[in-house]
């Protein structure tokens, strides 16, 4: 939509929404929101310095601590205060790659497309060795597996290991972007809420049994195939390894090494499918040696052992000491720029918190902005920063009981078409109201979720204590299909508008919000709902 579009459709509906809210709705202030939002956007200029500029931001690297810091100055230069920086421990050194290139030297010479494990050491200089095809067999036992890979050990010592079978990812017949229908939205988001049994909530861990772990016959889980396959690679000798990305149209999904020390891997690369499978293709046509040529630069990080949320906010006037916050994670992995996870999240959410600033708005409660470090290694941001200041639900701190909610944004670009609040009904009714001065952008309506299950986005940290964390329910345009932790997460994968629309209605309810005369209703302590089971550690 453009900007004219957005100020029309707003005008036509502003009057009509009101009537049969039950909330005070301050319509001249949502009229304020949307033209400042449409005239004086800062979205692009934001996206571009955390994409562009500050490039990947993978949890402990140079990149992320500079991006934090700029994103404190650009808030307090916005008018925002109170801007610092909140360390947590994260444990580990951070990692980066600086240099990486793979080439096919024989029989034929080419460049190959890939991505650098993190947490994976490097090359030391370029390194070009012939290639071995190490496959292994299907839901081994231990036994079995180590069996295989004692047959091979000796074919491995200098080579690059091509590890595991070619995926077959097929070819993809129609357009994956796509929109919510607002019919499906309608029911989902303001039907009836669900009983105490249902737990709905975030995206939580995957699933699936895994057997006993004492029993020896028992076929091995995928993670102890790959860390015995780790170690065997390392003792046999090979020089490198080489995974299979497994996606299509070039898609690489890049992750790490889950012990985060360099020393227990060999240098190891994703590679495109489509590359994968040509290597894979020449050996087993016998097309003569297959050589590669790798040249892997990858740094550590000790200073990363500590990183930082960034913080800044509006303060409070008559009800300063009750807070109101918003964000999102600003790491993001490292195959990309991570532009749609969560570069335009963290965008959006400053972009709200601008927009309240320069209309000069003086909330009753204090609005505070959270970016958070390290969502994708576990949340341990939110999870650092929510043990800190508010407890837990069974032994809260004095911040517990004045905290009135928390909006998170992190599923792509796709515009705000509602929310899910973990908190009783009368929560979602309270932000259903609010927020349907804006349907003309898509915003559809409200839920509420009894989940205190920890797992997705960093809203599970606040509901997993008892307090109401807010998820911005989104359109998925190409977040699950092609950018969602991909090589193609880019500042071109954006939509302006729809990051916009989102500024729009986050900054109206974080207004709304703020100025009531109650705290948004949450679970009282004797109707809380349990936390769920602790998964077995693995």
């Amino acid at each position: 939509m453009t900007e004219r579009v957005l100020l029309a459709l707003g005008a036509a509906v502003l009057c009509g929404v009101v009537v049969g809210s039950q909330e005070r709705i301050d319509t001249d202030m949502n009229w304020r929101i949307r033209q400042e939002a449409t005239t004086n956007s800062q979205v692009m200029p934001t996206l571009h310095r955390l994409t562009d500029v500050y490039g990947p931001r993978l949890t402990g690297s140079p990149n992320l601590e500079a991006a934090g810091r700029w994103a404190v100055d650009q808030m307090e230069a916005w008018g925002l205060t109170n801007g610092h920086l909140e360390p947590f421990d994260f444990e580990h050194p951070g990692w980066s790659n600086e240099r990486l290139s793979v080439h096919l030297v024989s029989p034929a010479t080419d460049a190959l497309v890939v991505e650098a494990l993190a947490w994976t050491p490097g090359t030391d200089g370029p390194v070009r060795a012939e290639v071995y095809h190490l496959t292994l067999p299907t839901r081994p036992t231990g036994g079995e597996l180590d069996s295989h890979l004692d047959g091979v050990r000796d074919d491995l010592r200098g080579k690059v290991a091509l590890v595991g079978e070619h995926a077959q990812v097929g070819v993809t017949m129609t357009g994956p972007a796509r929109r919510r229908e607002d019919a499906q939205l309608t029911q989902q988001l303001n039907a009836p809420p669900p009983g105490p049994a249902s737990g709905r909530g975030g995206r939580g861990g995957r699933g699936g049994g895994r057997g006993d772990p004492a029993a020896e016959d028992r076929p091995l889980t995928a993670r102890e195939v790959e860390t015995r396959v780790a170690a065997f690679l390392l003792e046999a000798g090979a020089v490198a390894r080489v995974n299979d990305a497994g996606r299509d149209h070039g898609q690489i999904r890049a992750f790490q090494n889950r012990t985060y020390d360099v020393n227990q891997v060999v240098p190891t690369v994703v590679m495109r499918n489509e590359d994968y499978g040509r290597i894979a293709r020449l050996i087993a046509f016998g097309s003569g040696p297959v050589e590669l040529e790798l040249d892997i630069v990858n740094r550590t990080h000790p200073e990363g052992r500590t990183v930082h949320n960034a913080i800044a906010e509006l303060p409070g006037t008559d009800l300063a000491d009750e807070v109101i916050m918003l964000g999102g994670h600003l790491d993001s992995w490292h195959a990309a720029t991570g532009a749609t996870d969560n570069a335009i999240g963290v965008t959006v959410m400053m972009e709200a918190a601008r927009i309240l600033a320069a209309l000069g708005v003086e909330p009753r409660r204090t609005i505070r902005v959270a970016l958070w470090g390290g969502e994708e290694q576990g949340l341990l941001g939110s999870q650092a920063y929510v043990k800190e200041h508010f407890g837990t639900a069974e032994e809260p701190t004095a911040e517990h009981a004045t905290f009135g909610g928390y909006f998170n944004i992190d599923a792509g670009t796709g515009r705000a078409r509602g929310v899910q609040v973990f908190g009783p009904p009368e929560a979602g009714e309270i932000l259903r109201d609010v927020l349907a001065p804006f349907r003309d952008l898509g915003v559809i309506g409200a839920r509420t979720t009894s989940s205190r299950r920890r797992g997705g986005s960093d809203h599970t940290s606040f509901n997993e204590v008892g307090l109401p964390g807010i998820s911005v329910q989104q359109d998925p345009i190409q977040y699950g299909s092609y950018t969602w932790h991909t090589n193609l997460d880019t500042y071109e994968r954006v939509l302006e508008q729809d990051a916009i629309a989102s500024a729009i209605s986050v900054a109206a309810a974080l207004y709304h919000l703020a100025m009531r005369d109650e705290l948004l209703p949450r679970f009282a302590p004797d109707a809380m709902p349990r936390l769920p089971p602790r998964p077995p550690a693995r």
